[in-house]
């Protein structure tokens, strides 16, 4: 199939690197040049938007939520054809996904809200999609959905908005489990017995243990390379579904006590500095998604 895919940082790169792979023809944009000579070297045909719609019936987006989102739908809108899809992957909110979906419907076009999961192990591994929308057209490009997956890594989970609603709520318990790890880390490194091991430790853990997890993983390569942490900053980032998750919970008055914390851990990190446990933290999100971690 020939398929566009709008955004071409770090996981739209590795979402085409597979479609590729699976020998799709991706028609790709994106505004930083730096982006698309790395595209062109995997493959992509680099064009405007206008030329995207031309070629394609199926474009991808993979752009930060928000007002962005909007602009891109505003200009595909006006050269795509009736019975064209649209695919969001990017952390949008639900409520948005509901409203844009609506938006292509009255144009006859279709949008499916596709949950993106994986970081930056999905390129080689696949990522894990959960997508929302109408059935038929979700089945109709379920070779799409192969081809960037893993194995069994991808389901459609219900109507529109769905797929961004699943996927706000997997972020919110990876918020938690994060934070989970990096308390009991750091009460092993302060203590009742000094200098223990804690490579050694998470990588026991990764053996049977009944919490091990990609997550453990990747803190024992955390720990591989520096135990200390001592340069690095314990402030942590966050995107905004976390934010979202604890808003959506409350409106149905249902207890998320240990998501909203790890919420109010991060933003006081922003603050003071953070502490060992926060450095896990931002560590690990650099290890899965690439984000930045400053230092001290």
């Amino acid at each position: 199939m020939n398929i566009g895919l709008v955004g071409l940082g770090r996981m739209g790169l590795a979402i085409a690197y597979r479609l590729i792979k699976a020998g799709h023809i991706v028609f790709g944009f994106d505004q930083n040049q730096d982006a698309c000579l790395a595209a062109k070297k995997i493959g992509i045909n680099v064009v405007g938007l206008k030329e995207i719609c031309g070629n394609v019936n199926v474009v991808w987006l993979m752009v930060p939520a928000g007002k962005i989102v909007d602009e891109i739908l505003h200009d595909l809108m006006f050269d795509l054809r009736a019975g064209d899809v649209i695919i969001d992957g990017g952390n949008s909110f639900y409520k948005d996904s509901i409203l844009r979906g609506k938006t292509l419907e009255d144009r006859q076009m279709t949008f499916l809200d596709c949950g993106t999961s994986g970081g930056l192990k999905g390129k080689e591994l696949g990522f894990c999609l959960m997508i929302g929308g109408d059935f038929s057209t979700y089945e109709r490009l379920k070779e799409i959905f192969q081809a960037v997956a893993s194995p069994n890594g991808y389901a459609h989970v219900g109507p529109v908005g769905s797929g961004h609603y699943v996927k706000m709520i997997h972020n919110g318990i990876e918020y938690a489990i994060l934070q989970s790890y990096a308390e009991g880390f750091h009460i092993l490194r302060e203590g009742h017995f000094k200098n223990l091991d804690l490579e050694k430790i998470s990588n026991v853990w990764r053996h049977g243990s009944v919490i091990r997890s990609w997550l453990l993983d990747l803190t024992h390569e955390v720990f591989e390379q520096d135990q200390t942490l001592e340069n690095i900053s314990g402030s942590i980032g966050e995107n905004k579904t976390g934010m979202w998750t604890v808003q959506e919970a409350k409106s149905l008055n249902i207890p998320v006590d240990l998501i909203e914390r790890s919420l109010q851990i991060r933003a006081s990190s922003r603050e003071s500095g953070g502490n060992f446990a926060t450095k896990i933290v931002a560590m690990l999100r650099n290890k899965f998604g690439g984000h930045e971690v400053g230092k001290k």
